[in-house]
């Protein structure tokens, strides 16, 4: 397949299908022609995969019909159409129909690419309770006579234990099986997975129930989730017999527990949906998580009884051309773009880092704490959970020590914040004016500004972090409190923080895995909840809307606004927290993320959302999204492990990971960058080149 940037295929996702055809009861002509034009559809949008209901081609609801040999004879003659039609397009297909193998009846899917059939699977459970009487007409899985049968003149493997791995896309190998299977306690395709299938597909033909709809997405989400892998879900829609029964034709795509795609129920005509399954996603989630791998040894031989049938499509899905992705790429992952959901996520987090600050001071005995608060968006965060945690301990809130500490570059904006907020919390606030002290220690350094020179090197500016981390800790130890640390996990995976006696450094830091991103929407979240007044409310706001600067270097005479932007110096936030997500949590390649941030930055529809607390109406071009990885690439893996590795204690608040060196990350500090800036190379510098 074309290594093309601008091809989901070359990034570690297939486009797959699911279809609902409408069709006529006993019809296998009319069947299969709505069957045909459907893949021929998928095809055309660069799938690569296509299923169908159960039992399709002849229509569910036959009752015993289906041992009438002319509808089964019926069948077979419209399979090979099927199969015939399969040789032109680049995508398997998976049909479902009855089967007579040997003197016994099957519930199969058949799975069909490029002009041949690869496969039969037949359903493993029967239902014969309730509406259902499949036993009636129909033999189980482990009742096949043979493991290898005739059909349409080709040798066929028949079974339920077959895997099906497509050659030139990379991680796709599927498994098949059929409506009940997965409603029972232990699914085939349980096994499946273990055995290294990563797309699940399920050809049903449910009827529809009240409430029936709800509990397919929780079971498919479910099972999705548990095996780490993509599920494929369809169902028999319009055209069904009513007699007993009525159909929905719901159709889904999962992965992972996460829904990628559904179709309306009820519909008509028949219709279609696509997911892009992200199979390295898939792949890196089974090597995170090694439990996945010791139920693969549990199971050695339900696993070893899997056979793999290997194929090649006629052709590369969507041509081998670009081929962008069709799938919503969050631009915040660390921030829910739901408002219920988001919502839902500031409270957990919130509460976490509380209990966690509260457990931390229960155990330690200590009933005070010392905070540095710059008028900020992390002090003022971290500000926030100590007067809750205070709260939950029933201590006063002037147990909060709050200083603040102009430096030479402090501005007037950011002071008159750090005051109001002190005053809206109701902590004990003080301030304290760190520039005497700097002075002394650049006198007894010889460094050119103690002689009246304007010399604003790293020098001057770790002088003023590392003195201001100093006041911290010595108060703490003349008041008996502890130190909490407000930096967050963006500027340690950046390593833009102070080493040592700097910011870098606390007794607790309750930032510790927020990053930057969701900081600023738990403030805003605080704020809209009105919980500190409406003067608390609109400090959060202003802090909101100050430039993110560190404040140490100073700016030109008579203006109140910082020398230094911290984005211009390491890249916008929004960004860099995107690749860290995806470098930390998944493992992605430079040139993946870049490929996701493109498409999650070019997406109009997410730069037309009116939500002003989530989306960001800014437009990358691919040249500035490669730019700013290569600078998060450069500074997290080549310079800033050596802070990561001796940070103070702080909680893990997301499954986005953290960087302790006691948790989530563990790395040499002496590791170089070459690799993923050889991988970042591999990125375009603009659309079409």
């Amino acid at each position: 397949m074309q290594n093309d940037f601008f091809n989901l295929y070359s990034h570690g996702f297939a486009r797959v299908a699911v279809a609902t055809p409408r069709c006529k009861i006993a019809d296998p002509v009319f069947n299969a022609a709505q069957t045909i034009a459907l893949a021929e559809a998928a095809a055309q949008q660069g799938a690569a995969l296509v299923a169908f209901p159960e039992l399709g081609l002849s229509a569910y609801s036959c009752d015993d019909l289906f041992h009438q040999a002319a509808l089964l004879d019926a069948c077979e003659a419209s399979l090979r159409t099927v199969v015939d039609a399969s040789a032109q397009l680049p995508l398997a297909l998976v049909v479902g129909l009855p089967l007579r193998v040997g003197h016994q009846l099957f519930n199969c899917g058949v799975v069909v690419a490029g002009g041949k059939i690869l496969g039969a699977v037949p359903k493993s459970y029967l239902p014969n309770y309730g509406e259902f009487y499949e036993a009636r007409q129909f033999s189980p899985a482990d009742s096949a006579p043979c493991a290898q049968i005739e059909l349409l003149g080709q040798s066929v493997p028949f079974g339920a234990g077959l895997l099906f791995e497509v050659d030139g896309i990379a991680l796709l190998r599927f498994h098949v099986e059929i409506c009940e299977d997965v409603w029972v306690p232990i699914p085939p395709s349980s096994f499946a997975a273990l055995a290294g299938a990563t797309v699940l597909v399920n050809l049903s033909a449910s009827n529809v129930l009240v409430g029936k709809s709800g509990y397919r997405h929780q079971l498919v989400s479910q099972q999705s989730a548990r095996c780490l892998a993509a599920y494929l879900y369809t169902s028999a829609g319009n055209g069904e017999s009513s007699t007993d029964m009525a159909w929905d034709g719901q159709t889904l795509i999962y992965e992972k527990g996460d829904l990628l795609a559904e179709a309306e129920r009820f519909q008509d005509d028949s219709h279609i949906i696509y997911g892009d399954v992200d199979l390295e996603r898939l792949s890196r989630e089974r090597m995170h998580t090694t439990t996945f791998a010791q139920q693969v040894r549990h199971h050695a031989q339900q696993v070893a009884a899997f056979r793999v049938v290997r194929f090649a499509l006629p052709g590369a899905p969507g041509g081998g051309k670009a081929l962008a992705l069709n799938r919503a790429v969050e631009r915040f992952p660390y921030v829910p773009s739901d408002p219920h959901k988001r919502d839902e996520r500031c409270t957990e987090v919130y509460h976490i880092q509380v209990q966690a600050l509260v457990q931390r001071l229960s155990q330690s005995g200590m009933q005070k704490v010392v905070i540095g608060v710059s008028g900020g968006l992390d002090s003022t965060h971290a500000l926030l959970v100590c007067a809750k945690a205070m709260d939950h301990l029933k201590l006063p809130r002037a147990n909060i020590l709050a200083y603040t500490m102009p430096g030479f570059a402090t501005s007037e904006r950011t002071l008159r914040q750090a005051r109001a907020l002190m005053q809206a919390v109701g902590c004990e606030a003080h301030e304290i004016d760190i520039r005497p002290s700097c002075i002394q220690m650049l006198k007894d350094l010889g460094h050119p500004y103690a002689a009246g020179q304007e010399t604003y090197d790293i020098t001057f500016e770790n002088v003023q972090a590392g003195e201001r981390t100093s006041h911290l800790f010595r108060l703490a130890n003349f008041h008996h409190g502890i130190v909490i640390g407000t930096g967050d996990l963006s500027e340690l995976a950046l390593g833009w923080c102070t080493y040592g006696v700097g910011d870098h450094m606390s007794h607790y830091n309750v930032n510790a895995s927020v990053p930057k991103t969701l900081i600023s929407h738990l403030v805003r979240w605080v704020a809209e909840s009105g919980v500190i007044g409406r003067g608390g409310s609109d400090v959060l706001l202003q802090v909101l809307a100050t430039e993110i600067s560190p404040e140490l270097v100073p700016g030109k005479a008579g203006e109140d606004k910082p020398a230094q932007s911290t984005e211009s110096s390491i890249g916008p936030y929004e960004l860099q927290d995107f690749n860290l997500y995806y470098i930390l949590r998944y493992g992605f390649a430079p040139s993946k993320v870049a490929f996701l941030a493109w498409s999650a930055w070019n997406d109009r529809e997410q730069g037309d959302w009116p939500d002003a607390l989530h989306a960001s109406r800014n437009q990358y071009a691919l040249a500035d999204i490669k730019k700013h990885l290569g600078t998060f690439v450069y500074r997290f893996f080549k310079i800033s492990q050596f802070k990561r590795s001796c940070v103070p204690n702080g909680p893990k608040v997301g499954n986005g990971g953290s960087l302790s060196p006691r948790g989530d990350w563990r790395a040499p500090s002496d590791a170089e960058a070459v690799v993923w800036q050889a991988d970042l190379a591999r990125i375009p510098d603009e659309v079409g080149k």
